[in-house]
């Protein structure tokens, strides 16, 4: 019931503020679950082991804020980040659609990321 009275009152705000809600959620509430696979759904994929083959896609935790939290909730592997020279916006707003028929929706955040992680500007003191 917790969860249904969330779920609704989530699709009641602005999609890019819900989602970054969400990420919060996970980072302060984190589930406290491991799941148990049979082995029947083990995979190897080009030499990687694999437990199951449902995982979490690029796009919903680009800073890997709330990347201990997702490893709890059964994901078989977790693509986050962008990783950018340096931070960047990403595309403008609206970048996150609702398809509400569906129960899906479209990520175009683009490269958005809080810290760049390649680059470095180095400073030199005389």
């Amino acid at each position: 019931m917790i969860l249904k009275l969330a779920r609704n009152a989530l699709l009641l705000i602005e999609p890019e503020t819900a989602h970054h809600l969400s990420i919060l959620g996970l980072r302060i509430f984190s589930p406290r679950v491991n799941f148990v696979c049979p082995e029947s759904l083990n995979q190897n994929i080009w030499g990687m082991d694999f437990l199951h083959p449902i995982g979490l896609a690029a796009g919903f935790d680009k800073d890997a804020d709330a990347f201990n939290a997702l490893s709890k909730l059964g994901f078989s592997f977790i693509e986050v980040g962008s990783v950018t020279p340096n931070p960047q916006p990403g595309n403008p707003r609206p970048r996150l659609f609702r398809l509400k028929e569906e129960e899906a929706i479209i990520n175009r955040y683009g490269f958005n990321s809080k810290r760049g992680g390649l680059c470095r500007k180095k400073t030199y003191s005389s």
